[in-house]
């Protein structure tokens, strides 16, 4: 009998993430508003509003559940309602079922660490956020961690991939990050996210031990300045406007992803050279030629 996974909020990573769980043989039911986007996937559509109670209680048993909701927009009010209310309100529905999932899955940020000197952060550092968003989602990772369900946050760092494209417009734009103080970049590619999320689930559905708390990040940290020079050389374009603050000083740490990557996960970019190549090439900024 075929495993199934739930992926409540199933947009651009969920997607991914479906289609590589239904190429392993899993059925994968995706819950957004708006259905149209799962047409054609072979991910099966539930449009619902999790942030409505009474809609809750159509939301099918599965094995696994992952929650990627994304907030409406950036204000408190709409994180409130995504994050620690929506998630809350899906758990405890969850947990009234005769056959609730081996785990739930949270996507996090790494938005909820406020370290800003350059240090290195992983599972076990401090996270005192500030601002509404960190705080909010913050909450909602306790309020998975606390539950009786089997739980596990995963924390994505800085998300870039086909569609996410800022960074490359900055630099064509001829702007770059400041070189001094080096401020500290964190990222993963969109397809990497999607992996990590497969792998864990792997585990869970073998029966294999996963951690409650993972970041996950590509494995070198970089100063954003070193990233838009690299991309400059990649697209031939002259820098001559110095960016004074590209990140808020908040952002500049050092991601470190050894529990992701001694759970067995290989990264398929595990730099921003792979990844940003990728994204160059197949989004039509560079030639096959240029490339190579």
């Amino acid at each position: 009998m075929k495993k199934t996974t739930l992926i409540i909020g199933c947009g651009d990573i969920g997607i991914q993430l479906g289609k590589r769980l239904i190429d392993d043989g899993q059925r994968v039911i995706g819950v957004r508003r708006q259905v149209a986007p799962l047409a054609e996937t072979g991910i099966e559509a539930l449009a619902l509003d999790v942030t409505d109670p009474d809609a809750l209680t159509r939301l099918p048993d599965a094995d696994t559940v992952v929650y990627i909701l994304s907030a409406a927009r950036f204000d408190e009010n709409a994180y409130a309602e995504a994050y620690p209310k929506g998630l809350k309100a899906v758990l405890g529905e969850l947990e009234t079922r005769a056959m609730p999932p081996k785990r739930v899955f949270f996507v996090s940020s790494t938005g909820v660490y406020a370290q800003q000197a350059g240090e290195v952060v992983d599972e076990t550092s401090e996270t005192a956020p500030t601002g509404f968003s960190g705080l909010l989602m913050r909450e909602a990772e306790q309020a998975l961690l606390d539950h009786p369900l089997p739980g596990t946050v995963v924390r994505f760092s800085g998300i870039y991939g086909p569609g996410r494209d800022r960074l490359i417009r900055q630099v064509k734009e001829g702007r770059v990050a400041a070189a001094n103080p080096p401020m500290y970049s964190n990222r993963i590619h969109r397809d990497d996210c999607a992996g990590v999320l497969a792998h864990l689930i792997a585990l869970t559905l073998d029966d294999k031990p996963v951690e409650s708390l993972y970041l996950a990040s590509d494995c070198e940290p970089t100063p954003l300045n070193e990233v838009m020079t690299w991309m400059a050389g990649k697209l031939k374009v002259e820098l001559t406007e110095t960016i004074q603050s590209p990140l808020r000083r908040r952002s500049s740490k050092r991601c470190d992803n050894s529990r992701v990557r001694d759970s067995g996960y290989r990264f398929q970019y595990p730099t921003f050279r792979e990844g940003y190549e990728d994204v160059l090439k197949q989004g039509g900024f560079l030639t096959a030629t240029e490339s190579a």
